[in-house]
């Protein structure tokens, strides 16, 4: 009985025949549709970018600091008063098994210099693991021994997350005698004199209702990947938030190394868990409630930048999912409100929400790593140069303004936004239509001193580690894509996109196998 002869050339001719019937009539006139829509979105992102630089060169020129641009004087001892001249602060520390920087955070915050008496320390703890958990306890009675005035605060679930751990912890008696709450996550360390650089804003300023300090990273020389990430962040400080409190009083809450006014916080309806950014939900709130929020850009906070790729995706998922899904929840909410201006309410609807949290997710990967790609296979159809070369190039150049030290680094920063933008785009989706993992909530593992101390012990003979724990399919699956046109455009192409399709092929695949980040052996 004989075998059926495998006919290769059968199959491909097979293929051919319906790529061909399938490319006139749906593949051309669909690519040719997506790439309009990719343009009109890159302009739009073009716009925004270029808006935003002059903005910036405009406050630098001018000197328009905080400082300047509203009332701010240095506090100074009331000999009659007292200490009961100084505001009530409440300090609050949310944290979730932080068993490598919980001591940092609560010292930080317990080195604040503020009147002893008019300070409350709070460390809302929601950790899961019973050593841990009595390991901050401890830390908290031995700041207390030493006269701090701290509070160790639990509950007996996780519900709400962060916003439904600070939300329990406004609940509490003493919190009624405070006139402001500063937050800082369990990896940030404010230095002493934070209150003193931030209170008098809110004492001067009645309508003032947020200062926001900027983020410091102490930990981005570590690896490539927290190099990157600092590029992506110091363009977010230096640029989107000092443009929002320079124009608008409004920007994103940072949900740490703030400072808020208790009365404004209240009366913007306090915490709420409907989305994963209980931050910027409050901040939008406030100021639909005609509250101001100011920016100081020469306060830094340290803080710890996640290193490991896993605990960076989860940190973008979220970061992407939830102002997806806050400006599903708020758009028509922001649209009827009557207590702010309509050239505000644009700002906050267009240019916040709609091009820096939705639009320059997907045209970052639909257009760079999809529909870019995808015209090499269909050379009817072109992507004109000043879409596919300039606009990129002119807005890749302007995020770099905020890390000048990192000019270098800035095609490998390119390869790297357009990787991690493959989950931001599924983010951004999943929060735009409330599918499954809407509400995921994965703490950012943070590894303070961990690694160095791991890394002076004595490795295994056989460090082990789960393929899968490694292996990203998405990651790879892409890659697959951007090989083969970049082998076909080489072989058939005209514009020599292959340069960048294997560049940026290449870097998919070494976030696929997952070689990007710091790899922490378990000992």
């Amino acid at each position: 009985m004989g075998t059926i002869p495998y006919d290769s050339d059968g199959i491909t001719n097979q293929f051919d025949m319906i790529w061909q019937v399938l490319k006139v009539p749906i593949i051309i006139p669909a690519l040719k549709l997506l790439v309009i829509m990719c343009l009109v979105m890159s302009i739009m992102l073009f716009i925004e970018r270029v808006y935003m630089g002059f903005v910036i060169v405009f406050v630098k020129l001018l000197a328009r600091k905080a400082s300047k641009r509203y009332k701010w004087e240095p506090m100074k001892d009331d000999i009659e008063l007292g200490n009961s001249s100084y505001p009530m602060v409440l300090v609050q520390i949310p944290m979730y098994n932080e068993k490598e920087v919980y001591q940092l955070s609560i010292g930080a915050a317990c080195g604040l210099s503020w009147p002893s008496d008019r300070i409350i320390i709070q460390v809302l703890d929601d950790s899961t693991d019973a050593g841990i958990k009595s390991l901050v306890e401890i830390e908290c009675q031995r700041w207390a021994s030493k006269g701090i005035n701290i509070k160790y605060e639990i509950r007996d679930n996780r519900n709400g997350y962060k916003a439904g751990a600070l939300k329990e912890g406004m609940k509490h008696s003493y919190v009624k005698h405070c006139d402001y709450v500063a937050i800082f996550d369990a990896d940030f360390q404010p230095e002493p004199d934070f209150l003193w650089r931030t209170i008098p804003f809110l004492l001067h300023n009645p309508q003032i209702a947020l200062v926001q300090a900027r983020w410091k990273f102490v930990n981005a020389d570590e690896c490539l990947m927290t190099r990157m990430q600092e590029m992506s962040l110091d363009y977010h400080f230096t640029v989107e938030q000092e443009v929002g409190s320079s124009t608008y009083a409004f920007f994103g809450f940072n949900g740490t190394a703030g400072v808020w006014r208790i009365s404004a916080l209240n009366e913007a309806g306090g915490w709420k868990d409907r989305t994963t950014v209980e931050d910027m939900d409050l901040a939008v709130r406030a100021s639909l409630k005609g509250w101001k929020f100011v920016y100081i850009s020469d306060l830094k906070v340290k803080n710890e930048l996640p290193s490991t790729f896993k605990a960076y995706r989860y940190q973008q998922h979220r970061w992407s999912c939830g102002p997806a899904n806050l400006f599903k929840k708020m758009a028509m909410e922001i649209v009827r409100n009557k207590k702010v201006s309509m050239w505000k309410k644009f700002y906050v609807i267009y240019s916040f929400f709609f091009v820096r949290k939705i639009v320059a997710h997907i045209v970052t990967f639909l257009f760079y790593c999809v529909v870019l790609p995808a015209t090499v296979l269909v050379p009817e159809v072109e992507v004109p140069k000043w879409g596919s070369v300039y606009i990129p190039s002119t807005i890749t150049l302007l995020n770099a303004v905020g890390t000048p030290r990192s000019l270098h680094l800035l095609i490998f920063w390119v390869l790297f936004e357009n990787v991690i933008s493959l989950h931001r785009t599924k983010a951004t989706f999943i929060g735009l239509l409330e599918a499954g993992r809407v509400n995921e909530w994965v703490v950012t593992e943070k590894l303070g001193d961990a690694l160095k101390i791991k890394s002076t012990a004595k490795a295994p003979k056989k460090p082990s580690f789960r393929i899968g724990e490694r292996m990203h399919l998405l990651e790879l699956g892409v890659g697959a894509y951007l090989f083969f046109c970049g082998c076909y455009d080489y072989a058939f192409g005209k514009n020599s996109y292959f340069i960048y399709l294997f560049l940026q092929s290449m870097a998919f695949f070494i976030a696929g196998i997952g070689y990007v980040g710091t790899f922490v052996p378990s000992f």
